[in-house]
């Protein structure tokens, strides 16, 4: 199997790795904002995250000859290591919670704010953790400033997501207000400021950041925001936040054993086939919890069938290539850890630098924002970028024997 053994090239994974993660968010928020149930895209997201984990099993997992010490994927799907691969399916599992979670946070949080709290939590919790599993071969000194770093970030995330919202409620007041007074005018009865929705918006395309631009989209999105109290995209994004945590930890028993659950003799789990069973779980509690949502949706959401899924196939090719997506990205920061250490591997947590990017662009996030939003906003977004400096400084490297 091929090990990733130098630094360059854990960073190399790192790097490219990040480019992924915070792409496939961006498809899936796209979707979401063009009216597609987040039922029928998770499923399809899920049927090609596993495709990755199997691309990279029998290519990364089977190149070179096999060991007794490092055997090949394949090889070492029939020895006796099954405490590990249970702590390799835990990690998938609340990995499949929280980008389920997160799927529903995008909208009532926001792409951007999301991914910074999520991966902010991830870091403070996730590689607190992995720095001792893996025998502090980071550098505390740097690493746990780096920590300090995205706990700021945080709390600047859930400041912006606050002054944002506050930031809409007026221009949806704004626009309520007006259209009261073109319907008095008129003669005809006012519309209730409550009713944003049936608001007169003014042009067929809005432009990003105006109140016609907010009432079009949720018209549109299959997700419905307005009325909903902050608190519950907030506490939908710091559960998924807990959940990210978790995963890497999870993976790092299931490759290293630090905890020494495997008989003598029996070699620890490869990356490519822990990263297997990690992506079999996922997918498992992916499709059970989504196949119930079709019938008893939450939030809301509308009903559909499994029928009406299977026949679904607008924007199905994008879903399906954000799940290839995550499954290359996972698989990449795994065998950056696996070389640099899972705590510096977090670094790849910096991906809401390039899902902002594509709020931003695609989606006109903060756009027409007041001035304290931009400069929370900013705020955010520097403390972010100067803890994933950090954390990358802080890389170590492993003992491969």
């Amino acid at each position: 199997m091929y090990v990733v053994e130098s630094k360059g090239g854990a960073i190399a994974c790192m790097v490219f790795a990040l480019l992924l993660l915070g792409t496939w968010p961006a498809l899936l928020t796209l979707l979401e904002r063009r009216g597609r149930l987040p039922q029928h895209t998770y499923l399809d997201y899920s049927i090609t995250n596993l495709l990755a984990a199997l691309i990279i099993a029998f290519t990364f997992g089977e190149i070179g000859n096999s060991s007794l010490h490092h055997p090949n994927f394949i090889q070492q799907l029939s020895q006796d290591n099954w405490p590990s691969v249970m702590f390799a399916m835990a990690g998938g599992i609340v990995l499949s919670l929280g980008n389920l979670s997160t799927q529903y946070a995008w909208a009532f949080v926001g792409l951007s704010v999301t991914e910074v709290i999520t991966s902010s939590i991830t870091v403070v919790i996730g590689t607190t953790l992995n720095y001792f599993l893996d025998d502090k071969i980071n550098k505390a000194e740097i690493l746990f400033p780096g920590v300090a770093c995205f706990l700021i970030a945080v709390c600047l995330g859930s400041a912006v997501h606050s002054s944002n919202t506050a930031d809409n409620k007026a221009k949806l007041e704004s626009l309520s207000r007006h259209t009261n007074q073109e319907s008095n005018t008129t003669d005809a009865p006012p519309k209730s400021s409550k009713d944003l929705e049936s608001a007169n918006c003014s042009s067929l395309k809005a432009k990003f950041g105006t109140a016609d631009f907010l009432v079009q989209l949720e018209k549109r999105r299959s997700i419905k925001v307005f009325g909903k109290s902050t608190l519950i995209g907030l506490s939908i994004t710091f559960f998924a936040g807990i959940c990210f945590s978790l995963f890497s930890p999870a993976f790092n028993l299931a490759t290293n054993d630090q905890w020494h659950t495997l008989n003598n003799g029996v070699p620890h789990l490869s990356v490519y086939t822990a990263f297997f069973y990690f992506s079999v779980s996922c997918f498992v509690i992916a499709i059970v919890l989504n196949v119930v949502f079709l019938y008893r949706p939450i939030l809301n959401s509308p009903k559909t069938t499994l029928k009406a899924y299977v026949n679904d196939w607008n924007g199905r090719g994008w879903a399906l290539l954000a799940g290839l997506l995550c499954g290359f990205g996972n698989g990449l920061q795994f065998m950056g850890g696996q070389a640099a250490g899972y705590a510096a591997a977090d670094a790849v947590q910096a991906l809401p630098l390039v899902s902002t990017f594509w709020g931003i662009v695609l989606f006109g996030e903060y756009r027409r924002s007041s001035k304290k939003t931009y400069a929370l906003l900013i705020s955010m977004l520097l403390m972010f970028m100067a803890a994933v400096g950090i954390l990358m400084a802080s890389s170590g490297h492993r003992n491969q024997s």
